[in-house]
């Protein structure tokens, strides 16, 4: 896959040498409530994912690709999963590291992982999972064009309590 890049970031394929951060991402618990893991991931396994991936999406129901600031620091990962060929729609995920945030940065690969799944993997929707107290990403994905479709009662569990989540739509196709 080639590079995609704007002013602020550019999203490319994993590498061996993202393993650090993928298996520090991977395993930030504090993450796994706003997901839909809740197990801790070995290196063994990771590396096994990351030489084994395909990067063919057909193949492997998902894309996953690492965010690069303009300084050519790994700032965090973007995914598109949970394809769905047949419909042509996919979810979107992202993770940018703490020391990271409030940058422009996540943004700029939203605005990118769209334009990727409009024009080539021909997607006619992309959606998210956010937390209903997540204002942040709310925020974030009203600004570029998300809508709400669906909020969703005591969906993500903390390992304490449940919490709605709010699924957002991109139609992409008209």
């Amino acid at each position: 896959m080639s590079s995609t890049q704007s002013h602020c970031v550019r999203l490319r394929a994993m590498e061996p040498e993202d393993l650090d951060l993928l298996y520090r991402i991977e395993n930030d618990q504090s993450l796994w409530a706003v997901g839909n893991t809740n197990v801790p991931y070995s290196r063994y396994a990771l590396h096994d994912y990351v030489a084994n991936a395909s990067g063919d999406i057909y193949t492997d129901r998902q894309v996953r690709m690492m965010i690069e600031n303009h300084e050519g620091e790994v700032v965090g990962i973007a995914d598109i999963v949970n394809f769905d060929a047949k419909n042509l729609r996919a979810e979107l995920g992202l993770v940018v590291e703490r020391p990271f945030r409030r940058r422009g940065y996540a943004q700029s690969a939203v605005a990118q992982l769209v334009d990727y799944a409009l024009s080539v993997l021909h997607l006619h929707q992309l959606y998210v999972c956010i937390a209903a107290d997540n204002e942040p990403s709310l925020q974030l994905f009203r600004k570029l064009h998300f809508h709400t479709a669906a909020t969703l009662t005591d969906w993500l569990y903390d390992g304490r309590q449940y919490h709605d989540a709010i699924v957002m739509q991109y139609k992409l196709a008209e």
